[in-house]
């Protein structure tokens, strides 16, 4: 990244349009951004809390990291990875609305050497590892699309062998890896279950 902006700078201003919502990077270099979020079916970006409880338990293994964030959404969790010292993060995003969101973030950011966003159904996508590997992934799809296990079980060509998944569910109904997963740490509040799991560690 060439250029870092601080909360008072204009990278944490934010004209909203009709219809246009915000989330907070909570840590990092861009502390106190803004990103802007169009209103989408099944959206529900991840809490500035949950983020921040997540973000410390990554922080000894974050820095350098290439991370992945499928159905990206509002981006919170990728630009939030960047911001607090992750090499690069991919946004997978299929909504064009959304996608043309990040995008803007992106150049409003100048992040475009750390944060590419990618307008493609993520499922189709992980058919094929051509992105090379990742260090961690952030699997938070609307709770309501059942979309988890497709997208686990397609994962596996595209992570390091050590790497993190990050996995956030309904409370009521929690998602759990199969496989060589090891659950790490995780918590949550009354609507959702949050995560964080190791590959290969015991």
């Amino acid at each position: 990244m060439a250029h870092r902006n601080s909360p008072g700078s204009g990278a944490s201003r934010l004209a909203r349009g009709p219809g246009m919502g915000s989330v907070r990077i909570v840590g990092g270099r861009w502390r106190g951004t803004r990103l802007p979020v169009p209103d989408a079916p099944g959206l529900r970006p991840t809490s500035d809390r949950a983020r921040e409880t997540l973000f410390n338990w990554l922080q000894p293994w974050l820095p350098g990291a290439r991370v992945l964030d499928l159905f990206a959404g509002s981006g919170a969790l990728g630009f939030e990875a960047v911001s607090r010292g992750a090499a690069h993060a991919m946004l997978v995003e299929r909504d064009p609305a959304l996608a043309g969101a990040l995008e803007a973030s992106v150049r409003r950011l100048d992040a475009a050497d750390s944060v590419q966003v990618v307008r493609a159904d993520a499922l189709e996508l992980l058919r094929a590892p051509i992105f090379g590997r990742f260090d961690g992934v952030f699997c938070d799809p609307p709770f309501d699309a059942g979309l988890w296990a497709t997208a686990l079980e397609r994962l596996g060509p595209w992570l390091a062998d050590d790497a993190w998944l990050y996995v956030e569910s309904a409370a009521v109904a929690p998602v759990e890896p199969v496989g060589d997963w090891h659950l790490h740490r995780e918590g949550g509040t009354r609507d959702a279950r949050h995560a964080l799991y190791r590959r290969g560690a015991g």
